[in-house]
């Protein structure tokens, strides 16, 4: 069943210093949502509130499934997954970093080894799985976070930037996986990015982040 998310009147400071003020949008549509901004905005807090990482100091967000508000516990957590701009991967190789996911969740052998060559060659690392996944680019380290976030088959897939720290060919691929998981309607994607133009290259549903607060494009 499908899982809408709605944050509601999100505020958040750190410091004393205000970074979202009024943020409320409702993701209850499949589809790809691109929220864009300028550097040091709020995307990246906001992102990490949605995904449960942190929590806001006034407002609310909820999950909702068939209609019914899901209590926000491990369950619930397990449902979706952050990727952030720089992914970090353990010292050991490709397919463990990505099977680690299916490892905490009890879920081993075949089908562990079938949905983590599934995701690989949807990343296009298959031919990478038994390198050290800390001798990859910078380009296939941010496919390899994207795998291992996939291979949980997330609800929602958050991503923070994703191609923030690639060059022009491997921004290219990313694209390329993210158009795909709308095709496959496999999950709700939720990205942030500072660049107009992969805003509107990848968005079905625009927002943009001004003072704090969000409106729609």
């Amino acid at each position: 069943m499908k899982l809408d998310l709605l944050a509601s009147h999100i505020v958040k400071s750190y410091n004393g210093n205000q970074v979202l003020k009024d943020c409320s949008f409702s993701f209850d549509r499949p589809g790809i949502y691109v929220l864009t901004g300028s550097n040091g905005c709020g995307k990246s807090t906001f992102l990490r509130i949605c995904s449960l990482l942190e929590e806001p100091d006034k407002g609310e967000i909820f999950y909702i499934e068939g209609g019914a508000v899901l209590p926000c516990e491990i369950a619930l957590k397990r449902r979706m997954t952050l990727v952030l701009p720089k992914v970090g991967l353990f010292n050991t190789t490709v397919f463990k970093n990505v099977a680690y996911g299916l490892s905490i969740r009890g879920i081993k052998g075949r089908e562990a080894v079938e949905r983590v060559g599934k995701v690989l060659d949807f990343v296009g690392l298959d031919h990478k799985k038994d390198q050290n996944a800390l001798t990859l680019s910078s380009g296939e380290t941010q496919r390899a976070g994207l795998a291992r976030a996939l291979v949980i088959e997330p609800d929602i897939l958050f991503l923070d930037e994703p191609t923030a720290s690639v060059d022009e060919k491997s921004t290219g691929a990313i694209e390329n996986i993210i158009q795909r998981l709308k095709q496959d309607g496999s999950c709700t994607v939720v990205m942030t990015t500072h660049d107009q133009q992969q805003a509107a290259r990848l968005a079905d549903f625009l927002m943009v982040m001004r003072d704090g607060k969000i409106s729609a494009c």
